[in-house]
C-alpha cells in the first residue's frame, strides 16, 4: 500500500489545515468552509473575551484556529464583521445551552432560577465574557458592535420581564418594584455574582441562584428548590 502524504490546500489564496486526502474527500467545499468559519468564530470569541475589540489581533485569531490570516479574510472582510459574527455565534451557543433549558420550565420562578444557574455554568467557558467585554468597551458609543450588544442585552431583559410578569400573575413573585426595574436588578445580580466568583466552581452556580432569589424577594424560598434547578450543560 502507498504511503499517505500530508499536503496543504491552497485555493484562491486560502490556506486550510493539512488534512489527509482520504479524510478530505469526506467533506464538500461548503462543509469545509463552514468548519473553517466555525473555528474562526470560536477563536475570535475567545480573543474578544480576553482582550476586547480594540486589542483583538486578527492574525492571532486565525493562528489559534489553525488557519492563516488569508483564510480569515476569505470569510470576513474586517474585524467588525468578524466580531459581529463571533457575538452572534456566542448568543446562539448560549441559547442552545441555557435558553432551551429556561424554555422547558413551566413555572416562571423555576425558569428564572434555571436562567441564573445556567448562565453561571455557561460563563465557565472561555468564550462567555464576550458580551460583558464588548458592552463595557462600547458603552456610550454609537458603533455597530455596540448596538448589537445593547440589542441582545435588551432582549435578555425583556425575556426576564415576561417571566416576572407571569410570576406575579401566578402569585409566586411578590409585587413591589416595577417589573423592568426588577428585571434589570435580576440580570445585574446574576452577572455580578458570576464575575465575582470566577473559578469558584460549583459555588458560582448555586450562589447565582441565591442572588437571583434574593432580588426576586424569595428570601424564604426553600434551599432544596434552588438545588432542584441545577443544570448540566
Amino acid at each position: 500500500m502507498g504511503t499517505k502524504t500530508r499536503t496543504s490546500n491552497v485555493r484562491q489564496g486560502v490556506n486550510e489545515p493539512l488534512i489527509e486526502p482520504a479524510h478530505r474527500d469526506r467533506f464538500t467545499q461548503a462543509e469545509r468552509s463552514a468548519r473553517t468559519r466555525s473555528a474562526l468564530l470560536e477563536s475570535a470569541a475567545r480573543g474578544l473575551s480576553r482582550y476586547g475589540y480594540g486589542n483583538l489581533v486578527l492574525e492571532q485569531v486565525a493562528s489559534e484556529a489553525g488557519y492563516t490570516r488569508g483564510a480569515l479574510y476569505h470569510q470576513f472582510k474586517d474585524k467588525q464583521e468578524l466580531t459581529l459574527g463571533a457575538f452572534a455565534w456566542v448568543l446562539e451557543t448560549w441559547d442552545q445551552e441555557v435558553g432551551r433549558l429556561v424554555e422547558q420550565e413551566v413555572d416562571p420562578v423555576a425558569a428564572l432560577l434555571t436562567l441564573a444557574r445556567g448562565h453561571a455554568v455557561f460563563c465557565r467557558h472561555d468564550i462567555a465574557r464576550v458580551a460583558i467585554a464588548l458592552r463595557v468597551e462600547f458603552s456610550g458609543q454609537d458603533h455597530p458592535v455596540g448596538r448589537e450588544v445593547e440589542k441582545a442585552y435588551e432582549e435578555l431583559v425583556t425575556r426576564c420581564v415576561r417571566l416576572l410578569e407571569a410570576g406575579r400573575e401566578a402569585g409566586s413573585i411578590p409585587r413591589g418594584s416595577p417589573v423592568r426595574v426588577l428585571a434589570l436588578a435580576f440580570v445585574g445580580a446574576v452577572e455580578g455574582t458570576v464575575i465575582a466568583l470566577v473559578g469558584q466552581t460549583p459555588h458560582d452556580e448555586f450562589l447565582a441562584a441565591r442572588a437571583a432569589a434574593g432580588v426576586l424577594g424569595l428570601g424564604s424560598y426553600p434551599t432544596d428548590a434552588l438545588e432542584r434547578t441545577e443544570v448540566n450543560l
